[in-house]
This record gives structure tokens, sequence and C-alpha cells, in this order.
């Protein structure tokens, strides 16, 4: 059922959506499809970083839970040529590179709720041609459903009047204890690569091995001071594969994904304040770790790279499950 969760100066609703199955509870809000609020059965906090009001959201919290699109992560110098012909694109990263597609992305949205049910909801977003410097007409649908276990599942779709690069992801923090930071927590990413970044986070070229060097998560360790990073999965275990682990204080958090890469993020750079989350505190730095299951970043920049090119009328299909366990 839909509620009022915010408006807008000039009138415009902010809706969120109560979800519920298998012990879990989620909380949707049609402000970049964002996943406000997910909580199991026998834990007593919520197990993503997330606002109490819209002014949270399009501030110290932007991208907290969100869709971000058409483009997740990255875009060299806010440049891409499709067809030969090259797309200047909304610099807002330093005035350098193009972040998650720009200040009018899909997380800088409302979406409009479209389908609702008990334990699921559909959202749909149009993109007109242009905005952000991105071609064509883009209908973008994101879907969030509670299992019967209560895991999360995702799934975004897209399809363009005209040939675009097309690559969106959920950018949800999470913190599976309740601290306030991610010190307890271990993370195991199942890859055997991941992609170098430059000074501005933009790749360096192919993928390098893990091992031997800090990130070398095959086996669970802290999740560390400097990650924001890329990893590279094994495309023969699709269509769906297990990506990575994160555990805390006994519980786990599994996430699978038919997706080439997840990008995973410390939140070094965390500062809500003076707002608080949902802690009743302001999240600082390193207090959720951003998993982001996407094609690698810079793709329309990098031809060696899995292609995230989306040919007119087409139809790009992102999936993703979250399952969480208590083994206390």
């Amino acid at each position: 059922m839909l509620e009022k969760f915010d408006v807008f100066p000039d009138g415009t609703l902010v809706h969120a959506c109560e979800l519920r199955a298998g012990g879990a509870v989620a909380r949707v809000l049609s402000w970049g499809a964002t996943l406000q609020d997910y909580r199991v059965a026998g834990i007593d906090h919520g197990l993503v970083l997330g606002g109490e009001t819209l002014d949270s959201y399009l501030g110290q919290m932007r991208y907290f839970g969100a869709i971000v699109g058409p483009v997740a992560n990255r875009i060299a110098k806010g440049r891409m040529q499709i067809n030969g012909e090259l797309f200047d694109l909304d610099k807002n990263e330093n005035g350098c590179t193009t972040l998650h597609s720009g200040c009018a992305g899909f997380s800088d949205r409302n979406w409009t709720f479209t389908q609702v049910s008990e334990d699921a909801c559909e959202l749909t977003l149009e993109h007109p041609d242009g905005l952000g410097g991105f071609p064509g007409n883009i209908v973008a649908t994101a879907v969030y459903r509670l299992t019967a276990s209560g895991a999360l599942e995702i799934e975004i779709t897209g399809r363009s009047d005209a040939d675009m690069y097309f690559s969106p992801a959920f950018h949800g923090y999470w913190n599976l204890s309740g601290q306030t930071d991610l010190s307890d927590h271990m993370l195991t990413v199942l890859a055997d690569t991941y992609l170098p970044v430059d000074a501005e986070q933009i790749p360096l070229g192919s993928p390098e091995p893990v091992a031997g060097t800090a990130f070398d998560y095959r086996q669970p360790r802290h999740v560390g001071t400097v990650l924001d990073h890329n990893f590279c999965l094994d495309a023969s275990h699709a269509p769906m594969q297990t990506a990575c682990r994160l555990e805390a204080s006994g519980i786990v958090l599994e996430v699978q994904t038919n997706q080439p890469g997840v990008q995973v993020y410390n939140g070094r750079h965390i500062d809500t304040a003076p707002v608080n989350g949902h802690f009743g505190t302001p999240y600082g730095p390193c207090s959720g770790l951003a998993i982001e299951p996407q094609f690698w970043p810079d793709t329309p920049n990098q031809p060696s790279f899995p292609c995230s090119f989306l040919k007119a009328g087409d139809t790009f299909v992102s999936r993703a499950r979250f399952e969480v366990s208590d083994l206390r």
C-alpha cells in the first residue's frame, strides 16, 4: 500500500511503499526508486543506511539506496561516442568525470509506482532524450521483491528509442552489525581480478590479478580503509552467480547477480552530519559498504570491457539478490 513520504515545494508527492514477506520488511521510496530501509526478523536494526526525510536524500544521503543510471559509476572526461557521434555529458564530479549519469540521473528523479503488492513493487521512470547529455527516450523499470525466505531481489530493466550505453545499478550501503563503522565486518569477493584506477577513479586498463594486492578478498578479510573498486566476475557462471559475502556479528549477507562486475566502496567519504540516519545519529566515514552489481566503470570508453551497448528497441535486464542469514 502506498503512503505519503514527503512533498516537494511545488506539491509533488514522494511516495513510500512497505513490502513484507518471510519475516522481512523493505521500504521503498519513489524518489530515486530508493530502498530506504530493509529489516529481517530477529535482527533489531536496519541493514541498509537511509534517511527519514526527503531533504536527507537531496543532500547528504544522495545515492543512498537509489537506482543510479542510465550509466552507473564513472565515465572518463564526461564523454562517450556512439555510432561515430561524440556525446558530452554532465560532468558532475570535480568538473572532470560523469558520476552516476550526472545531476539529473535516475537517482535524482521521482519515479512512479506502477504495481504494488504485499511482497513486491514496480516503479517506472521516463528519462527524456538529451537529459544529462544521454541520447534517446528511455523507459526504465525497477522491481523490488521479497522472497518467502525474506531475501531481497532487485530487477532493473530499460529500453530506449536510440542506440546508447545503458548500465544502471542499485547503490545501497550495508551495515550488518548496527555499529558506527565497518571495523567488525569481514568481506569476501569471489573474483580473481579487479580494475586498478587512476586519481579520478577511472580504470587504467585491463583487469589485474587480485593475488598479492590489498584487493585480494577471495578469503574473508576486514573491509579495509581504501576500497572503491570494480571486481571482475566470471561470466561463465551466468545467469546468476555469487559475487560477494559480508559478515558481522554472526549476520551474513550473500549477494548474487547476473552482471559482469561488482563495485565495492567502503564509504570512507560518508558524512551526513547534522542529518541523522536510522541509528539516530549522523552517519560517518565507513559507516556502510556500498555493494553495486553492475557493468564495469567507463565501459563506453573501454572497448575491451564487457559491452553495455544497448541497441534501440532492445531491453536491458539486471538482476541482483541480497540474502541475509542470522548465524548467531
